[in-house]
Protein backbone atom coordinates (compact mmCIF):
# COMPACT_ATOMS: atom_id res chain seq x y z
CA UNK A 1 0.00 0.00 0.00
CA UNK A 2 1.52 3.21 -0.71
CA UNK A 3 2.16 5.25 1.84
CA UNK A 4 -0.08 8.54 2.42
CA UNK A 5 1.86 12.03 1.81
CA UNK A 6 3.03 14.33 4.32
CA UNK A 7 -0.25 16.34 5.67
CA UNK A 8 1.59 19.29 6.34
CA UNK A 9 2.22 19.18 2.29
CA UNK A 10 -1.54 18.39 1.87
CA UNK A 11 -2.45 21.51 3.99
CA UNK A 12 -0.51 23.57 2.13
CA UNK A 13 -2.05 22.07 -1.17
CA UNK A 14 -5.52 22.53 0.06
CA UNK A 15 -4.70 26.05 1.00
CA UNK A 16 -2.97 27.08 -1.94
CA UNK A 17 -6.04 25.34 -3.98
CA UNK A 18 -8.58 27.60 -2.48
CA UNK A 19 -6.37 30.76 -2.83
CA UNK A 20 -5.19 29.66 -6.43
CA UNK A 21 -1.97 31.67 -4.80
CA UNK A 22 1.21 30.12 -2.59
CA UNK A 23 1.34 33.83 -1.20
CA UNK A 24 -2.19 33.83 0.00
CA UNK A 25 -1.47 30.58 1.76
CA UNK A 26 1.39 31.05 3.14
CA UNK A 27 -0.30 34.01 4.82
CA UNK A 28 -3.42 31.64 6.13
CA UNK A 29 -0.72 29.15 7.20
CA UNK A 30 1.47 31.26 8.67
CA UNK A 31 4.25 30.28 6.50
CA UNK A 32 6.26 31.66 3.91
CA UNK A 33 5.57 31.18 -0.04
CA UNK A 34 8.91 29.60 -0.58
CA UNK A 35 7.84 27.13 2.20
CA UNK A 36 4.71 26.52 0.34
CA UNK A 37 5.96 26.40 -2.83
CA UNK A 38 8.86 23.38 -1.49
CA UNK A 39 6.14 21.47 -0.04
CA UNK A 40 3.82 21.10 -3.29
CA UNK A 41 6.50 20.40 -4.87
CA UNK A 42 7.60 17.82 -2.75
CA UNK A 43 3.76 16.80 -2.87
CA UNK A 44 3.65 16.60 -6.82
CA UNK A 45 7.05 14.70 -6.72
CA UNK A 46 5.29 12.08 -4.14
CA UNK A 47 2.50 11.55 -6.35
CA UNK A 48 4.32 12.02 -9.66
CA UNK A 49 2.24 14.30 -11.34
CA UNK A 50 1.66 18.68 -11.89
CA UNK A 51 -1.14 19.79 -9.72
CA UNK A 52 -0.51 23.24 -10.20
CA UNK A 53 -0.03 25.42 -13.41
CA UNK A 54 2.70 28.56 -12.16
CA UNK A 55 1.51 31.57 -14.04
CA UNK A 56 2.94 35.22 -14.19
CA UNK A 57 0.92 35.89 -11.72
CA UNK A 58 -0.79 32.94 -9.16
CA UNK A 59 -1.24 29.32 -10.05
CA UNK A 60 -4.12 27.83 -11.30
CA UNK A 61 -4.88 23.69 -11.01
CA UNK A 62 -4.05 21.34 -13.40
CA UNK A 63 -6.82 19.40 -14.68
CA UNK A 64 -5.79 16.31 -12.00
CA UNK A 65 -5.19 18.92 -9.32
CA UNK A 66 -9.43 19.85 -9.28
CA UNK A 67 -9.95 16.34 -9.17
CA UNK A 68 -7.43 15.79 -5.90
CA UNK A 69 -8.61 19.08 -3.87
CA UNK A 70 -12.36 18.06 -3.54
CA UNK A 71 -11.37 15.46 -1.60
CA UNK A 72 -8.86 16.67 0.33
CA UNK A 73 -10.87 19.82 1.18
CA UNK A 74 -13.49 17.35 2.28
CA UNK A 75 -11.14 15.52 4.40
CA UNK A 76 -9.63 18.53 6.15
CA UNK A 77 -13.67 19.67 7.02
CA UNK A 78 -14.65 16.29 8.13
CA UNK A 79 -11.48 16.30 10.64
CA UNK A 80 -12.70 19.50 11.59
CA UNK A 81 -15.92 18.71 12.04
CA UNK A 82 -14.91 15.81 14.51
CA UNK A 83 -12.57 17.47 16.49
CA UNK A 84 -15.45 20.16 16.83
CA UNK A 85 -17.79 17.67 18.00
CA UNK A 86 -15.90 15.77 20.29
CA UNK A 87 -13.41 18.18 21.85
CA UNK A 88 -14.71 21.68 22.22
CA UNK A 89 -17.39 21.12 24.65
CA UNK A 90 -14.26 21.63 27.21
CA UNK A 91 -13.07 24.83 25.94
CA UNK A 92 -17.26 25.96 25.64
CA UNK A 93 -18.21 28.52 27.27
CA UNK A 94 -22.45 28.76 28.38
CA UNK A 95 -24.89 31.22 28.20
CA UNK A 96 -27.56 29.91 30.29
CA UNK A 97 -31.07 32.19 28.63
CA UNK A 98 -34.64 31.53 29.85
CA UNK A 99 -37.43 33.22 27.92
CA UNK A 100 -41.27 33.01 27.37
CA UNK A 101 -42.25 30.21 24.97
CA UNK A 102 -43.06 33.67 22.69
CA UNK A 103 -39.68 35.09 22.83
CA UNK A 104 -37.87 32.76 22.51
CA UNK A 105 -39.29 31.29 19.13
CA UNK A 106 -40.46 33.87 17.73
CA UNK A 107 -37.37 36.48 18.56
CA UNK A 108 -34.14 34.56 19.82
CA UNK A 109 -34.05 31.26 17.72
CA UNK A 110 -34.82 32.81 14.18
CA UNK A 111 -31.58 35.00 14.78
CA UNK A 112 -29.22 32.29 16.76
CA UNK A 113 -27.25 31.28 13.99
CA UNK A 114 -26.03 34.83 13.69
CA UNK A 115 -24.63 34.76 16.99
CA UNK A 116 -23.14 31.49 16.15
CA UNK A 117 -21.64 33.07 13.14
CA UNK A 118 -20.23 35.52 15.11
CA UNK A 119 -19.50 33.64 18.45
CA UNK A 120 -18.53 29.86 18.21
CA UNK A 121 -17.03 29.46 21.06
CA UNK A 122 -19.84 30.37 23.32
CA UNK A 123 -23.10 27.71 23.56
CA UNK A 124 -26.41 28.96 24.51
CA UNK A 125 -29.25 26.95 26.56
CA UNK A 126 -32.27 28.51 25.90
CA UNK A 127 -35.51 27.12 28.16
CA UNK A 128 -38.83 28.83 28.14
CA UNK A 129 -41.05 29.36 30.82
CA UNK A 130 -45.27 31.37 30.46
CA UNK A 131 -44.51 33.33 33.13
CA UNK A 132 -41.49 34.32 35.29
CA UNK A 133 -40.93 37.18 37.86
CA UNK A 134 -37.81 35.79 39.78
CA UNK A 135 -34.73 33.14 39.47
CA UNK A 136 -35.65 30.19 41.28
CA UNK A 137 -33.70 27.15 41.52
CA UNK A 138 -33.14 27.00 37.56
CA UNK A 139 -29.33 28.04 37.54
CA UNK A 140 -30.37 30.80 34.36
CA UNK A 141 -27.71 33.91 33.97
CA UNK A 142 -30.31 35.74 32.34
CA UNK A 143 -34.50 35.76 32.00
CA UNK A 144 -36.24 37.70 28.98
CA UNK A 145 -39.36 38.67 31.48
CA UNK A 146 -42.73 41.09 30.76
CA UNK A 147 -43.88 43.48 33.01
CA UNK A 148 -43.41 46.83 34.38
CA UNK A 149 -39.15 46.06 35.04
CA UNK A 150 -39.88 46.06 38.75
CA UNK A 151 -38.12 43.05 40.07
CA UNK A 152 -35.08 43.29 42.73
CA UNK A 153 -33.77 40.11 42.01
CA UNK A 154 -30.86 40.74 39.69
CA UNK A 155 -29.88 43.56 36.81
CA UNK A 156 -32.48 44.84 34.75
CA UNK A 157 -32.31 46.63 31.11
CA UNK A 158 -35.54 47.55 29.09
CA UNK A 159 -35.85 45.98 25.68
CA UNK A 160 -37.66 48.75 23.81
CA UNK A 161 -40.94 50.36 23.67
CA UNK A 162 -43.50 48.04 21.89
CA UNK A 163 -46.82 48.32 20.02
CA UNK A 164 -49.13 45.26 18.76
CA UNK A 165 -50.59 45.27 15.49
CA UNK A 166 -53.10 43.39 13.40
CA UNK A 167 -52.50 40.55 11.45
CA UNK A 168 -53.31 37.79 9.63
CA UNK A 169 -53.33 34.89 6.34
CA UNK A 170 -53.68 37.19 3.04
CA UNK A 171 -55.86 34.25 2.55
CA UNK A 172 -57.90 35.12 5.22
CA UNK A 173 -57.72 38.97 4.08
CA UNK A 174 -58.57 37.98 0.69
CA UNK A 175 -62.02 36.37 2.03
CA UNK A 176 -63.32 39.81 2.87
CA UNK A 177 -65.25 41.78 0.88
CA UNK A 178 -63.17 44.39 -0.86
CA UNK A 179 -61.20 46.36 -0.36
CA UNK A 180 -60.44 45.15 3.26
CA UNK A 181 -61.58 47.42 6.21
CA UNK A 182 -60.32 47.26 9.70
CA UNK A 183 -64.00 47.28 11.34
CA UNK A 184 -64.53 44.42 9.06
CA UNK A 185 -61.52 42.78 10.17
CA UNK A 186 -62.25 43.58 13.72
CA UNK A 187 -65.78 41.81 13.40
CA UNK A 188 -64.55 38.24 12.05
CA UNK A 189 -62.89 35.87 13.42
CA UNK A 190 -60.36 37.07 16.54
CA UNK A 191 -57.79 35.14 18.27
CA UNK A 192 -57.17 36.60 21.53
CA UNK A 193 -53.80 36.15 23.71
CA UNK A 194 -55.23 35.76 27.29
CA UNK A 195 -54.15 38.95 29.14
CA UNK A 196 -54.37 40.91 26.22
CA UNK A 197 -58.33 40.63 25.66
CA UNK A 198 -58.83 44.45 25.26
CA UNK A 199 -56.57 45.29 22.58
CA UNK A 200 -58.76 45.81 20.22
CA UNK A 201 -61.49 48.06 21.99
CA UNK A 202 -57.96 49.64 22.89
CA UNK A 203 -56.95 50.05 19.22
CA UNK A 204 -60.14 51.48 18.32
CA UNK A 205 -60.55 53.98 21.28
CA UNK A 206 -56.79 55.19 20.00
CA UNK A 207 -57.55 55.35 16.46
CA UNK A 208 -61.05 56.81 16.66
CA UNK A 209 -61.96 53.40 14.56
CA UNK A 210 -65.57 52.48 16.34
CA UNK A 211 -64.57 48.82 16.05
CA UNK A 212 -67.58 45.87 16.77
CA UNK A 213 -65.95 42.55 17.52
CA UNK A 214 -67.92 39.75 18.00
CA UNK A 215 -66.17 37.96 20.48
CA UNK A 216 -63.05 35.46 20.97
CA UNK A 217 -63.83 32.40 19.71
CA UNK A 218 -60.48 30.94 20.08
CA UNK A 219 -58.20 32.39 23.35
CA UNK A 220 -54.76 31.31 23.88
CA UNK A 221 -52.45 31.30 26.35
CA UNK A 222 -48.80 32.54 24.05
CA UNK A 223 -48.22 35.10 21.17
CA UNK A 224 -46.73 32.20 19.54
CA UNK A 225 -49.44 29.76 19.90
CA UNK A 226 -52.34 33.08 18.14
CA UNK A 227 -49.57 33.17 15.56
CA UNK A 228 -49.54 29.93 14.69
CA UNK A 229 -53.35 30.15 14.31
CA UNK A 230 -53.09 32.86 12.46
CA UNK A 231 -50.86 31.10 9.40
CA UNK A 232 -53.57 28.33 9.77
CA UNK A 233 -56.20 31.28 8.42
CA UNK A 234 -58.04 30.68 12.31
CA UNK A 235 -58.79 34.64 11.90
CA UNK A 236 -56.65 37.54 12.88
CA UNK A 237 -54.65 38.39 16.00
CA UNK A 238 -53.33 41.49 17.66
CA UNK A 239 -49.92 41.43 18.53
CA UNK A 240 -46.54 42.19 19.50
CA UNK A 241 -44.84 43.14 16.10
CA UNK A 242 -42.06 41.99 17.44
CA UNK A 243 -43.09 38.57 17.45
CA UNK A 244 -44.75 39.05 14.12
CA UNK A 245 -41.61 40.53 12.39
CA UNK A 246 -40.17 36.84 11.86
CA UNK A 247 -43.44 35.99 9.97
CA UNK A 248 -44.24 39.08 7.94
CA UNK A 249 -40.41 39.14 6.36
CA UNK A 250 -41.60 35.55 5.18
CA UNK A 251 -44.73 36.73 4.04
CA UNK A 252 -46.63 34.28 5.99
CA UNK A 253 -49.08 37.07 7.50
CA UNK A 254 -49.74 39.95 6.79
CA UNK A 255 -50.70 43.30 8.73
CA UNK A 256 -53.04 45.19 6.14
CA UNK A 257 -53.53 48.45 8.21
CA UNK A 258 -50.73 51.23 9.75
CA UNK A 259 -53.31 51.30 13.05
CA UNK A 260 -50.66 50.61 16.48
CA UNK A 261 -51.24 50.27 19.85
CA UNK A 262 -48.81 51.38 22.21
CA UNK A 263 -48.16 48.67 25.07
CA UNK A 264 -47.64 49.67 28.38
CA UNK A 265 -45.78 46.60 29.51
CA UNK A 266 -42.34 45.36 28.27
CA UNK A 267 -40.28 43.38 27.53
CA UNK A 268 -36.51 43.59 29.55
CA UNK A 269 -33.29 41.61 30.35
CA UNK A 270 -32.59 40.60 33.72
CA UNK A 271 -29.21 39.10 34.68
CA UNK A 272 -29.45 37.21 37.45
CA UNK A 273 -27.35 38.52 40.86
CA UNK A 274 -26.71 35.07 41.85
CA UNK A 275 -24.28 33.82 39.50
CA UNK A 276 -20.97 34.97 38.64
CA UNK A 277 -21.38 36.04 35.13
CA UNK A 278 -18.46 35.30 33.14
CA UNK A 279 -17.66 37.55 29.78
CA UNK A 280 -20.25 35.07 28.17
CA UNK A 281 -23.12 36.27 29.34
CA UNK A 282 -22.31 40.07 28.39
CA UNK A 283 -21.23 39.21 24.64
CA UNK A 284 -24.97 37.69 24.69
CA UNK A 285 -26.55 40.62 25.99
CA UNK A 286 -24.58 43.01 24.08
CA UNK A 287 -25.67 40.82 20.90
CA UNK A 288 -29.05 40.30 21.96
CA UNK A 289 -29.58 44.39 22.57
CA UNK A 290 -28.43 44.60 18.91
CA UNK A 291 -30.16 42.40 17.02
CA UNK A 292 -33.88 43.08 18.31
CA UNK A 293 -35.54 44.94 15.80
Amino acid sequence: MARLPHVTWLHSFEAAARHASFSAAAEELGMTPAAVSQQIRLLERKLGTELFVRLPRGVTLTDTGKAYAQPIRRSFADMMSATNSLFRNSTMRTVRVRASISFAGLVIAPRIAEFYALHPDISVQLTSFVWADKFDDDPADIDIRYGTGDWDDGTVQHLGHEYAIPVCHPEYAASFPQPLTIQALAAGRIVSIMGSESDWVQLSEQHGLNLQTTGDWFKVDSSFIALQSAIARAGSVMVLKRFADHYLEQGLLIAPFDYRLPIRLAHFLVRSGKSNPGEEVQIFCDWLMSALP
